[in-house]
């Protein structure tokens, strides 16, 4: 009977969720399985692509005449059951295809380019080892195919006795360490130094350490630090037959350099007590239900998840922790690490290729059971999952913004019920949509009203900007926060400076003509960069130098507009010469490592202010920082965005809340031209429950989520006039068959009309029940594939984080 493989291809202008048949030559009848990659034949000609095999069955649809795949591309199955019926049903969810879901799934190591190596890690048979790996530790990928002997070296992948080693050139090498062993036993190795006589004291020395090593193995590298034996010393022992070198794998640990002060559980308080019941009733009786944890800053919610995790891991089964960002990382990282020691696997952009690699595969073996990491730490391949906790749950790093455009949050939600596990969804300031469903019982809504400590929340003064500016004070910063910060520092105590602006200026502009500096690829300013002495593009990365005259007028009255962080460090400087100052954003935090190090000087009192964006507005907890000072709270606030106010309230609460959290007092002084805007207010009274019911009714009224469902579909080209046409034709083709209750927004220009060189038109799309959307929306995506190759690119974003 013929075998067939349904395979989902890698052709990016032909995509389709449809698998192709092909059938399984016999060679490979025993070795193929679902999850596994493969290399097919697509179209005319001699071309291969790489395709997943999602089904093994003996029958098919297709008349004509199957091809037959061509080879392998792995030894055992790179995605799992569960992440075959996660990518399909992402694909369905996220309008993408299935394939962009499953590369999304895998690490960067199996995405990249990269030789493979099979190597052996168990003994073999003798006639074995020397036939198909010629007397070998390893063979490369490409010999065993050329030698056709993928299928035994199957057979013993399926008897753990290889493994398959992906390296990236230049990037992912697995690391190796050379260890060695006695080869003969003590009284041989006593014979060897009778013979020796009085002859060769380095000799003797190898001989003294052979035999003290009781069958053991040691790292030669200790032998040659320790000792004044050399490796050539040690080679020649080798040669003799007195010993065997042999290379050993090891793990790359990112944390190798970092001792982790083991921690126990804490006495919870009465609160956390009664938030954590409901949690391990669900863990232990295995049942997938979503808690939201609403717990102001400071209420404990860490050690919850801990403690959680910890009753988790005693029932024998796994944990994921996402966290928003990297900023976040370090000190949970601490937390976790503290507590669960070689437990913990941690994932996020921060790390090397080799170390997310060592980490990935540190998960898939079962040797790590909690996972700690950034968005797409979601698909790390646990087994058996306990529990899932999502930290800041409102984040809106959660989301994903190029396809395909999935929120961890839903993926987490999936594969709770694939396990039969609880969520928790943890913030101080949930997101709106999270909170309704609560209040619908979607959610279960646990809370923790009070800080661990009992200390009142910090108190907020606001200081109106306008007022300061009538004082003819120019400065960026109000005399009454000038006025603390120096108390703070003759206190000795410390202070967090937020600004949710990087660079130096907001752009550069003449005072003559009005001219401002404009990208030359986005209807965007440029932005003015001290650190190097340039103008940047934050939407492509476009650079060039500052000028000096205009370019249009050729005046010399050229001026900065605006405040970035920099130009804040530069300020405090003249202001406040005697501050110690550590500044964290995008441009001081690139270099691995970066993070970390600035945290962890701040933490040891290295500085009196930590000035930084949003990244230094959450997860932080120093004891020595009593006062936050927010120089600009309505950055935000100016964008056309119908979560602008949800998004300062959530930050203004959150960076309120490094404040006091040890036995100091806190208190945050936010500064602001809109000292009415109810977001603000609402923050320096630390009141969500208000702030829900105001913006809830404010949606209601605008028909915006939770009450409405929202897509955003939109079309780039590089000519205007081509993606202005299509989008009329998307909506053309909806219109008729919508809902008369459903609201279409558009066709219009993105606010940045222009970024890369590429015209970007919109259409939003407000519902509240469409049966027949999701097909027309997959008609859509099926029917853009023809586009493609002419440069015309749709997307559609289920649920977008903003419309701007």
């Amino acid at each position: 009977m013929v075998s067939i493989a349904k395979v989902i291809v890698d052709v990016p202008t032909m995509q389709t969720n449809k698998p192709y048949d092909y059938r399984i030559p016999e060679e490979f009848e025993q070795d193929i399985v679902r999850g596994m990659r493969v290399a097919v034949p697509f179209g005319k000609g001699t071309r291969q692509v790489q395709g997943f095999v999602v089904e093994i069955t003996h029958s098919t649809d297709y008349e004509g005449e199957l091809k037959s795949i061509v080879g392998l591309m792995d030894l055992t199955a790179v995605l799992d059951e569960e992440m075959l019926l996660l990518g399909k049903a992402m694909a369905s969810k996220t309008y993408a295809f299935q394939i962009t879901c499953y590369q999304t799934m895998l690490p960067a190591i199996l995405k990249a380019k990269y030789e493979k190596r099979i190597r052996l890690i168990d003994e073999i048979p003798e006639e074995l080892f020397f036939e198909l790996f010629k007397g070998k530790n390893e063979i490369s990928w490409d010999e065993a195919e050329e030698r056709a002997i993928l299928p035994q070296l199957i057979e013993l992948k399926k008897k753990e006795a290889v493994e398959v080693i992906y390296e990236v050139k230049n990037q992912a090498k697995t690391k190796k360490k050379r260890m060695l062993q006695a080869s003969l036993s003590f009284e041989q190795l006593e014979d060897e130094k009778i013979a020796l006589g009085k002859r060769g004291p380095k000799k003797r020395l190898l001989l003294d350490i052979l035999q003290s090593l009781n069958d053991q193995t040691i790292n030669v590298s200790d032998i040659t630090t320790a000792t004044t034996l050399t490796t050539t010393d040690i080679r020649a022992g080798e040669r003799k037959g007195w010993l065997t070198i042999k290379e050993v794998e090891v793990y790359r640990d990112p944390f190798k350099d970092h001792s982790f002060k083991q921690t126990v559980s804490f006495q919870l308080n009465e609160g956390q007590e009664k938030a954590i019941q409901p949690i391990l009733k669900a863990v232990s009786e295995e049942r997938t239900e979503v808690f939201l944890l609403k717990g102001v800053t400071g209420s404990g919610k860490t050690e919850i998840y801990l403690q959680t995790i910890a009753q988790t891991l005693q029932k024998n089964k796994s944990a994921l922790m996402l966290v928003p960002e990297i900023a976040l990382t370090p000190q949970m990282v601490n937390h976790f690490k503290g507590r669960f020691g070689e437990e913990v696997a941690v994932l996020h952009s921060g790390l090397s290729v080799g170390e997310k690699y060592d980490e990935w595969r540190k998960i898939e073996r079962g040797e790590a059971r909690v996972v700690v990491g950034a968005r797409s730490s979601i698909f790390a391949p646990v087994k058996n999952i306990g529990v899932i906790i999502i930290d800041e749950e409102h984040e809106a790093t959660y989301k994903q913004d190029e396809n395909p455009r999935y929120h961890a949050r839903d993926v987490a939600v999936w594969r709770a019920n694939y396990h039969n596990c609880p969520v928790i969804l943890g913030s101080a300031t949930p997101s709106l949509e999270s909170r309704a469903r609560a209040q619908k019982k979607v959610y279960t809504l646990l809370e923790l009203p009070t800080r661990v400590n009992k200390k009142e929340l910090p108190d907020v003064e606001i200081v109106d900007m306008r007022e300061e500016a009538k004082q003819a004070n120019r400065s960026s910063f109000s005399m009454i926060l000038q006025e603390k910060i120096r108390d703070r520092i003759a206190k000795k105590e410390q202070i967090v400076l937020l600004l949710n602006r990087r660079g130096y200026s907001s752009f550069v502009m003449c005072r003559d003509c009005g001219f401002v500096l404009p990208c030359p690829n986005c209807d965007i300013s440029l932005t003015l960069h001290m650190d190097t002495k340039t103008m940047k593009c934050h939407y492509c990365g476009h650079e060039e130098k500052i000028p000096h005259t205009c370019p249009s007028c050729k005046s010399n009255k050229i001026r900065y507009y605006g405040t970035g962080t920099q130009k804040i460090e530069e300020e405090l400087k003249d202001v406040l010469p005697e501050a110690k100052v550590i500044r964290m954003d995008v441009d001081t935090t690139r270099k691995k490592g970066a993070h970390e190090k600035l945290l962890a000087s701040f933490g040891k009192g290295e500085a009196d202010i930590l000035l930084g964006t949003q990244m230094i507005a959450k997860g932080l907890d120093f004891p020595n920082i009593t006062l936050v000072g927010v120089l600009n709270a309505d950055t935000g606030l100016g964008l056309p965005d119908f979560r602008a106010s949800e998004r300062t309230f959530q930050l203004l609460t959150q960076v309120s809340g490094r404040a006091g959290r040890a036995e100091l007092t806190g208190e945050v002084i936010v500064q602001t031209f809109n000292p009415e805007h109810y977001a603000i207010q609402l923050a320096k009274e630390h009141d969500y429950d208000t702030f829900y019911k105001k913006e809830m009714s404010l949606r209601h009224r605008g028909n915006y989520p939770p009450y409405f469902y929202t897509i955003l579909i939109t079309t780039s080209h590089e000519k205007e006039l081509e993606a202005a046409k299509k989008m009329q034709q998307i909506v053309q083709f909806i219109k008729p068959q919508l809902q008369p209750e459903t609201i279409l927004l558009g066709p219009t220009p993105k606010a940045v009309a222009r970024m890369n060189n590429r015209y970007y038109y919109q259409t939003i799309i407000k519902y509240k029940s469409e049966p027949h959307l999701k097909a027309i929306l997959q008609s859509i995506l099926m029917e853009s594939q023809r586009e493609m190759a002419k440069g015309l690119q749709i997307a559609i974003d289920s649920e977008p984080m903003n419309f701007i």
